[in-house]
């Protein structure tokens, strides 16, 4: 008998993600990545010297499991700022080790085992392992372009007596979709009645580009009860190698958020939290004009591939912009997008890979959190198909 054990994989049918596939590929065939969704430029001069200045300082061990306080209490005035209302920097505000952390740690405090959660699909595709493991049913409502709205009525048919969770994610990855006051009206006229919490995944806040600005779960006095809001300071100040993100919630849901949590990381690194801390009291003018910053880097993709075969699909938020390459190739998106890395030179995401069930349309995702030599070298090479 073999001594070697291999264990029965609890997430059987997940592999490699496609983001790692295809930069992967990229590289492999010096492809321009517009794939994966991670700026080639770096954050702000300020951030990076704070961080030199605290890890000088000694401020070099464990923080709190929590959070450092100065940061907390940072975020939670910014939030009042930002949304109109406060949030207790103590019990209710938590550092985590990126979105993704917060995100799981949420489902795992919430979710118990035959629980149902619904999440809009195309989905991020973190949300439902996180629901696998922790037992409960994920059921999706696919949302169709090139709108990308919710139909509340078939939303109101998915709602069971054992719905336990809504996910939502405004600005939408990877539809580029934003929602609006309305929809978290029409959430809490759908759910109030019943006993179903709130994820919010609200990382790209301020990249939002409608009129009305970015809506948040935490604006709607009712929801804000039974929610857990979702930030990445990642997305904020280009420093995705940081990882370090944070959430928002009640404190009752905060207590048992904060269990799973401190047996995932306990802390986030300390000198970090310090620098973000003091990047957010004294250069606010960083994340207010991150909107007008990422505005010109979307219209100027959007011209460029003007001239192209793509249909180019509204975009409200995020830094992706979805194309139609109907025009282009009879492909699937998948095989599409390996053909478009190595044959044209530039990576792409297939937007069939954020859906569980069959989702027929040519669309691909572009990342435009890039420098504008890369985006205007991407677009020559798009332009020539």
């Amino acid at each position: 008998m073999s001594a070697a054990l291999i264990p029965q994989s609890k997430l059987p049918a997940l592999g490699t993600t496609i983001f790692t596939q295809m930069s992967a590929l990229a590289q492999q065939h010096n492809a321009i990545n517009l794939s994966q969704g991670f700026p080639d430029y770096d954050g702000p001069d300020y951030l990076k010297a704070r961080l030199a200045f605290h890890v000088a300082q000694g401020a070099n061990q464990y923080a709190p499991m929590t959070g450092c306080a100065a940061l907390r209490e940072a975020i939670a005035d910014k939030t009042a700022e930002r949304y109109g209302w406060q949030p207790d920097a103590g019990a209710g505000v938590t550092i985590t080790a990126g979105a993704t952390e917060a995100l799981y740690a949420a489902i795992t405090a919430l979710v118990r085992r035959g629980d149902e959660v619904i999440c809009f699909d195309p989905s991020y595709d973190s949300y439902g392992p996180a629901v696998e493991l922790a037992g409960g049913v994920m059921k999706r409502l696919t949302l169709q372009p090139p709108a990308f709205r919710v139909d509340w009525s078939q939303f109101a048919d998915l709602l069971t007596d054992n719905t336990r969770l809504v996910i939502v994610n405004t600005p939408h990855n990877p539809s580029a979709t934003s929602w609006q006051a309305a929809d978290f009206e029409a959430l809490w006229q759908a759910i109030g009645e019943r006993e179903i919490y709130v994820l919010s995944d609200e990382v790209y806040e301020h990249i939002c580009f409608t009129a009305q600005g970015h809506a948040s779960v935490l604006a709607h006095p009712q929801l804000r009860q039974r929610a857990v809001a979702v930030y990445s300071f990642g997305k904020t100040y280009h420093m995705t190698g940081w990882r370090v993100g944070y959430c928002i919630a009640p404190a009752a849901i905060t207590a048992e958020l904060r269990k799973v949590h401190q047996y995932l990381t306990f802390s986030i690194t300390t000198p970090v939290q310090l620098a973000l801390a003091d990047m957010l009291r004294h250069k606010p003018a960083h994340w207010q004009r991150l909107p007008a910053f990422y505005r010109a880097k979307r219209d100027r993709l959007v011209q460029a591939l003007a001239a192209s075969r793509f249909e180019v699909l509204p975009c409200e938020g995020t830094y992706f912009l979805l194309v139609d390459y109907s025009a282009v190739s009879d492909l699937d998106d998948v095989a599409f997008s390996r053909w478009l890395t190595e044959h044209v030179g530039v990576a792409a995401i297939p937007l069939s890979v954020f859906c569980a069930d069959a989702f027929p349309h040519k669309l691909v995702r572009l990342c435009f959190a890039k420098q504008d030599a890369t985006l205007d070298a991407a677009a020559e090479r798009l332009c020539q198909l």
